[in-house]
């Protein structure tokens, strides 16, 4: 007779981790086991699935079931019957129990008496009060994380502020030796996201904020399987109900704050380094997205584009542009906003800066208090001690010492604390944050000012702003929408490739024309251009000589040639042509047909003037054969000209 006795004290709601079960099954399945006995058979696996298993087992391989009711034969259909049958009793019988724990858990929650491990910074007495730490710098501690968190916005940088001040964060362990014991440790970034996320903090009492997804569960690990759902879905919401560190609006205030910070295509995210500033708050005025910040290889350069491509509407390509077009109006429309509250903002920035020093220098006074406390407590311990019990004596004397170790670090951290920020502004600090903060304009462009800092005012002013192109010109409609219900529109130049796509093209190449046929060089239509309200499609490019020309050749408006005497000698018929005289009859560029002539594709010779010129021979049919040449369609670039169409005819002299 064999006894397994493996799973005592555990359920039988799985067949994970038990033992003993498994053993019993594989010995039924080696032959080993001619007849189970047990007390009662259906505790054998409160799981059907289990429960079934065993018995089919059992009926394979001839096994016989016994308990206090009787024998059964799992290979008989009566006995198989009642079997099942109290297999299915007791599974009933689990979920009966249960759902009593769970409703008891329920109705406990839901008076607030149900508690587990509290957070950092609340113990719970043997009474079951929850209370804040005793300890007053843990308090302070966390009051020091709500309020950096309420001015920088986001966890990283409290999570940097921490660890540049040399701040630790207190923990009461609930495993170990230290069990319960106060410990001071690290920021990391993740205690830092429990301790903003967590209710309590704003004297809430919640239930289920967490619940068990079965499908989550790993096998082995109790633990697994935990997941965060909405605040509408938590089971028991009681606020006002525990002492708080912040409250319940600001608590709401944060936690909407997070949530914009998340990199999510539907929220703004947090301010970043590169110099855009307006990532986030850009929106396309055609199809109402989010435009993204693209860099295109150079990060000195941002642009704002939409990749938005509606069945309705079609894409937005068209709508992107460079961020310093849209970022330079809103930074002046932000410095002007700003300009009236210059004298408060020194003010309050003053203010702002004693505060975070007072903050500061009383968690430096409460660590030396610490440091000395723990000194002058070793030292107790080992005046308490016999001088002839040198066993323990030596052990307080290495922990006395390590204590005024840890005093003299404490103190020397708060005498460099003390050099970097003296506890009141000197005369030369108040008078350099009255003239940077007179002047908005030099505080916004100084070099201290990060493009975070700019892009967290921005966001405190603006809620969002819309640009809309029209089409490939380059006028963009800019919309500022300002927190508080306003809307500003303005007009801004945007840069584009070609003159063709300006808005005033038409206008410019008349302009054009009259200002050459008034007879003033390319350098002096150039002055006169931006003068008449003209620009150039690139941003900081400005019209000149060069350019004047270039256009005046592509748009065909040079003056024919001045025929004095000279010029009409040297034309012998009247079928020759001046090179640019006949390109502006044929509706072609001179560099097209400068090419034909050095292709030989038609007669052409040069002479020398006041500079070196084309003469090129065309009569009618020469003409003819020019246009059908310049009419003429190639199916692909490989493919050759006709030679009847690159062929010249016979020239003649008329």
């Amino acid at each position: 007779m064999l006894v397994i006795d493996d799973d005592l004290g555990q359920s039988g709601t799985t067949a994970e981790n038990r033992v003993g079960f498994q053993r019993l099954l594989a010995e039924i399945g080696l032959s080993h086991v001619g007849l189970v006995l047990g007390i009662e058979m259906s505790r054998l696996a409160r799981s059907c699935k289990d429960w079934h298993q065993l018995l089919e087992l059992c009926a394979v391989f001839g096994a016989l079931l016994a308990d206090l009711d009787g024998v059964y034969d799992p290979s008989q259909y009566n006995d198989r019957l009642l079997l099942g049958l109290k297999g299915t009793m007791s599974e009933a019988e689990l979920h009966l129990l249960k759902t009593r724990l769970t409703e008891g858990k329920r109705n406990k929650a839901e008076r607030g008496e149900l508690f587990g491990r509290q957070p950092t910074g609340y113990i719970r007495q043997p009474s079951g009060e929850v209370v804040f730490d005793p300890d007053e710098q843990v308090q302070s501690a966390l009051r020091l994380i709500f309020a950096t968190f309420d001015e920088l916005g986001t966890g990283r940088q409290v999570l940097r502020y921490l660890c540049k001040n040399g701040i630790r964060i207190p923990v009461r362990p609930a495993h170990g030796p230290n069990r319960g014991q106060l410990e001071w440790r690290e920021p990391t970034a993740s205690t830092l996201h429990r301790i903003l996320r967590h209710p309590q903090y704003a004297g809430a009492y919640v239930y289920g904020r967490s619940p068990t997804d079965p499908r989550r569960k790993i096998p082995g690990r109790p633990g697994t399987g935990k997941t965060r759902v909405p605040m509408e879905h938590w089971q028991v919401l009681l606020r006002d109900v525990l002492p708080a560190y912040i409250t319940w609006e600001q608590y709401l205030a944060n936690q909407a704050r997070l949530k914009q910070n998340a990199s999510r295509f539907a929220t703004l995210g947090a301010t970043r380094e590169g110099p855009s500033l307006l990532g986030g708050l850009v929106r396309c005025g055609r199809c109402g997205w989010r435009m993204y910040v693209g860099y295109r290889g150079n990060p000195a350069n941002p642009i704002y584009a939409c990749y938005h491509d509606d069945p309705l509407i079609g894409h937005c390509r068209g709508q992107n542009l460079a961020a310093v077009v849209v970022d330079d109006l809103v930074a002046r429309q932000v410095l002007q906003v700003l300009e009236p509250a210059s004298l408060e903002l020194s003010l309050q920035t003053e203010a702002n800066i004693q505060q975070e020093q007072q903050r500061l220098e009383k968690h430096w006074q409460q660590e030396l208090e610490r440091a000395r406390y723990a000194t002058e407590r070793a030292r107790r311990q080992y005046d308490a001690v016999e001088p002839e019990n040198r066993l323990v004596a030596r052990e307080l004397e290495r922990h006395w010492e390590q204590s005024l170790l840890a005093q003299r670090n404490a103190e020397e951290e708060y005498e460099r604390f003390e050099h970097t920020h003296p506890k009141d502004l000197s005369a030369a600090d108040r008078e350099q944050i009255l003239a940077l903060s007179s002047d908005i304009s030099a505080l916004w462009n100084s070099p201290s000012t990060t493009a975070g800092d700019r892009q967290e005012v921005v966001r405190q002013l603006i809620e969002k702003v819309v640009v809309h192109a029209h089409g490939k010109t380059e006028v963009v409609d800019v919309t500022i929408h300002w927190i508080g219900g306003y809307a500003s529109q303005h007009e801004i130049r945007r840069s584009i490739w070609r003159y063709a796509d300006l808005r005033d093209h038409e206008r410019l190449i008349a302009r054009l024309r009259e200002l050459r046929d008034a007879g003033l060089t390319a350098s002096q239509i150039a002055e006169r251009l931006p003068v008449e309200g003209f620009y150039s499609p690139q941003r900081g490019h400005e019209f000149n000589a060069k350019t004047v020309r270039s256009m005046l050749s592509r748009y065909r408006l040079t003056r024919r040639p001045y025929r004095d005497a000279a010029a009409d000698a040297a034309l012998h018929n009247a079928n020759e042509w001046w090179l640019e005289e006949l390109a502006s009859e044929l509706k072609i560029s001179s560099q097209t047909l400068r090419g034909w002539c050095r292709n030989g594709w038609v007669h052409a010779r040069k002479v020398t003037l006041a500079y070196r010129r084309f003469v090129v021979w065309a009569d009618s049919h020469e003409l003819d054969r020019l246009r059908r040449l310049r009419d003429y369609q190639r199916p692909s670039p490989r493919v050759p000209y006709p030679r009847e169409l690159t062929t010249p005819n016979p020239q003649t002299d008329n």
